[in-house]
């Protein structure tokens, strides 16, 4: 067995600790462990004419090699959001120019026999990725094609459908936590409604969630459309409330008004996903409109997935890591690491792409008045979801 590990789509903190424990393990077992650089990028873009060019692209990785890497956020092994199966034409290597059509969906090429050739020269017969659902939607293609693959499932935005927790949630929504009180300060000398903008494209429990824990007055998901009117008047209400007379709002991304739509940009990546922001700017706009107060606009952004991890992100991606290569030793394939009830588990690979993981509204909203609202606590799982 050699087992080739990569890191795709956005990177999150918890992504080095998962590598470095799922080589450290390996080791042990007397397993080589080869890193592949950039994503599904790397294998795309090998040329297996010119492997001394490809040699940027692949890393040996030992103990030694990962020792010091956990200590940091990202990913060691950098990423991308490329997917073999889908190349658009600016994006095909130009040594493999010529050689596959572009007759997929919006005029793309499955470059997917190429990658396969590469997996084969060098020798790499396993596959761990990390990743979120579209990252691990073309594990599963590999897994099709005879490559044995363990999945691991990353996002902060936790939306990997089939388990319930993700490798960069828990730090993103501290960060959030962080941010957001500190936010505080100046809404609060100003005397201002802060408008908090959050990643989690279309879904909206990592604000939720963040907006829970940092008891904000209203906040706005992905999954219900807001009426701007009325979250104007309660931001007004909650400031003249507040004897430090200001409000705070935190909104989703992928959070939409009353017959409007995403506020999206740019052009759409491998997966067909183009960037979100700008609803929190456009929302704040129109509540000083209504309301004649001054905002405080602010996107957390990045600053939610930067540095290192928190506890609870180190350990999930340690297990996750070393559930991986358990499973290879007991010669499994075709499977995701899971966290389900409380309880590590796998699941089949293709679980990632049967459903949507979404906020259950029902349960932990109160679509009327805005707000974080919990039905029935007893029963619930730790975060919620």
């Amino acid at each position: 067995m050699r087992i080739g590990i990569l890191t795709g789509g956005g990177d999150v903190p918890g992504l080095n600790p998962c590598i470095k424990a799922v080589v450290n393990r390996a080791a042990d077992a007397g397993v080589e462990v080869v890193g592949i650089r950039r994503g599904w990028g790397g294998l795309l873009n090998y040329n297996l004419d010119d492997p001394a060019a490809g040699e940027e692209l692949v890393q040996k990785l030992s103990p030694a090699a990962v020792r010091t890497i956990d200590r940091y956020g990202g990913t060691h092994l950098h990423t991308s959001r490329t997917n073999p199966g889908k190349v658009k034409e600016a994006a095909m290597p130009a040594f493999l120019q010529g050689r596959f059509a572009f007759d997929g969906p919006k005029n793309t090429a499955d470059c997917t026999p190429h990658v396969l050739q590469v997996l084969e020269r060098l020798e790499i017969d396993t596959l761990i990725p990390i990743g979120g659902d579209d990252t691990l939607s073309y594990a599963v293609r590999m897994f099709e094609e005879g490559v044995r693959v363990i999945a691991i499932p990353k996002t902060m935005d936790n939306d990997v459908f089939g388990t319930d927790y993700c490798i960069g949630f828990s730090t993103a929504v501290t960060r959030s936590v962080e941010f957001i009180n500190a936010l505080r300060t100046p809404a609060g000398s100003h005397e201002r409604i802060a408008v908090v903008e959050l990643f989690g494209r279309n879904s909206g429990e990592t604000a939720l969630i963040s907006a829970y824990l940092a008891d904000v007055d209203r906040a706005i998901i992905s999954e219900v459309p807001f009426d701007v009117e009325q979250l104007a008047h309660f931001a007004a209400e909650d400031r003249r409330r507040n004897p430090s007379n200001y409000a705070i709002i935190a909104i989703s991304e992928g959070a939409s008004m009353l017959g409007g739509q995403v506020v999206e940009y740019g052009q759409e990546d491998a997966y067909g996903h183009r960037k979100l922001g700008g609803i929190g700017q456009t929302t704040g706009d129109a509540i000083q409109k209504i309301t004649g107060i001054e905002i405080v606009n602010q996107q957390v952004a990045y600053l939610m997935r930067a540095g290192a991890p928190d506890s609870l992100d180190r350990m999930v991606a340690i297990s996750y890591a070393n559930l991986a290569i358990d499973q290879l030793l007991q010669g499994h394939s075709g499977r995701m690491a899971a966290l389900q009830n409380g309880q590590y588990t796998t699941v089949p690979v293709d679980t990632c792409t049967q459903g949507l993981k979404r906020v259950d509204v029902e349960e932990l909203y109160d679509k009327t008045a805005y707000r974080p609202k919990v039905k029935h606590m007893l029963g619930k799982p730790m975060f919620l979801y």
